[in-house]
């Protein structure tokens, strides 16, 4: 056993994930605990197993996870990982850790075990906080669903029951930030003063679909906004080259170039925008393996996906405000209604951007879910 110790209380013992079957353990819990759920989108076991991956994953070549199983009676009944993120600490100066890949059966004792036993590794790294549901990152899949329970989330957004935020909060965790997820039917004409803004830029700002013959020039352009963009966000970390690149790769099979749109500026990239076919409603059919028969259900629900998700959007600091995000988001809409869809979900935008859910707002869209990040001293 590693200097990780066993955790044992009430018949209850978290332990590090060390060997292979800790980790098909690990990697298995959330298949078992929520089967049969209408809500819960099932992610592919091999993205699933990629995102621990040292040598496909990004994250690792500067971030260090540790991952822990709680199994009461021999049964898996809760993981969790600690994550360390020394990009994090540099960039925002305050010595935060953080947790993810949370899943836990309705078990107050065994989810407190799980989160002391991460609160411990992360204390010994000389961190002094924990924040999450963070999947390493910021800009990973991220947040707890704390309302729109009602609903599938969209593509590359979690799903929980209702009964985990109430177990954070048993454990001493209280809110850091939340994250607001805006929905509207794609039928419904646009506010006519967005027609009126995107007349008056058509002189000098040029929006238009992305290039997938010059795929990697036009990533790297995204990369520049994306950084200089959020980078005044709460929580946000930059994103290395590679991580950015790794997220494109994996995005590319399923994009529409209709629906990834650049903003030009005297030929010069000042924004992006980037929108997604929900493919979650084709990995629902999937059931989370591709075998021969689910591979056939995932191919005919692909062509029948009538909902898309704007991942994000970012426009250069110094051309904010001059209408850029309401053309850009004008354009997405016709697109998508050109495309067939019926309704568009915006997320998640941080609960105090004002100017973003302002925004979100004006193309009429409504408040459809709220994710949190929660936090705690360690």
């Amino acid at each position: 056993m590693t200097a990780d110790a066993v955790r044992r209380t009430a018949g209850l013992t978290v332990t590090p994930v060390e060997t292979r079957a800790d980790r098909a353990a690990f990697l298995g819990l959330p298949y078992r605990l929520h089967r049969g759920s209408a809500r819960w989108v099932p992610p592919l076991r091999r993205d699933a197993r990629a995102l621990l991956s040292r040598s496909r994953n990004p994250f690792f070549e500067y971030g260090e996870v540790a991952l822990f199983l709680a199994r009461r009676g021999g049964e898996p009944v809760g993981r969790v990982a600690a994550v360390s993120n020394p990009r994090h600490t540099e960039f925002h100066g305050s010595p935060d850790g953080f947790f993810g890949l949370f899943e836990c059966a309705d078990d107050l004792l065994a989810a407190d075990a799980l989160l002391e036993t991460a609160a411990d590794w992360l204390r010994r790294r000389g961190l002094t906080s924990m924040s999450g549901p963070v999947n390493f990152s910021t800009n990973d899949e991220c947040g707890m669903l704390v309302d729109g329970f009602d609903r599938r989330p969209a593509v590359l957004m979690p799903y929980n029951p209702p009964y985990y935020p109430l177990l954070l909060a048993e454990c001493g965790f209280g809110a850091a930030m939340d994250l607001w997820a805006w929905e509207r039917e794609v039928a419904e004409p646009a506010d006519p003063r967005l027609a009126r803004v995107a007349e008056r830029l058509a002189s000098h700002v040029r929006v238009r679909p992305v290039d997938m013959r010059d795929f990697d020039a036009e990533v790297a352009r995204m990369r520049r906004i994306y950084n200089a963009a959020w980078e005044s966000n709460w929580g946000f970390v930059p994103m290395t080259e590679r991580e950015f690149s790794a997220q494109a790769r994996r995005l590319r099979p399923v994009v529409r170039p209709e629906l990834v749109l650049m903003a030009e500026a005297d030929g010069e990239p000042v924004g992006f925008c980037l929108t997604l076919p929900d493919v979650n409603q084709a990995l629902y059919a999937a059931g989370g393996r591709l075998t021969p028969r689910s591979a056939l259900r995932m191919a005919s629900a692909m062509r029948r996906i009538d909902g898309c998700r704007v991942v994000a959007t970012g426009v250069l600091p110094e051309f904010r405000r001059r209408g850029v995000e309401a053309v850009m988001f004008l354009r997405t809409l016709e697109a998508a209604r050109g495309l067939g869809y019926r309704t568009g979900e915006v997320s998640w935008i941080l609960a105090t951007n004002a100017a973003a859910n302002s925004a979100a707002s004006g193309i009429g869209c409504a408040r459809s879910k709220t994710y949190r990040i929660f936090k705690r001293g360690i």
